[in-house]
């Protein structure tokens, strides 16, 4: 996993992707609890993160991978 940092409120959160529609994005606890965009009921994303994982991947900061890098 990579880190990215959210450029709306500077959460960071570990993110790795697979495919262009395929994001798996880990969060801690204190990163989700200090999430605007988190509300109080089911947490289903942040799109200003969603937007900075977009920008990292446009910018090169992060790739795509594929499993069997996990493997190595």
């Amino acid at each position: 996993m990579s880190a990215v940092t959210c450029q709306t409120c500077g959460n960071r959160v570990g993110v790795v992707k697979f495919s262009s529609a395929h994001t798996s994005v880990q969060w801690s606890g204190p990163a989700a609890r200090a999430c605007a965009e988190a509300g109080e009921g089911p947490f289903q994303g942040c799109l200003a993160l969603r937007r900075s994982i977009d920008n990292a991947v446009t910018a090169g900061a992060l790739g795509l991978r594929t499993r069997e890098q996990d493997l190595l």
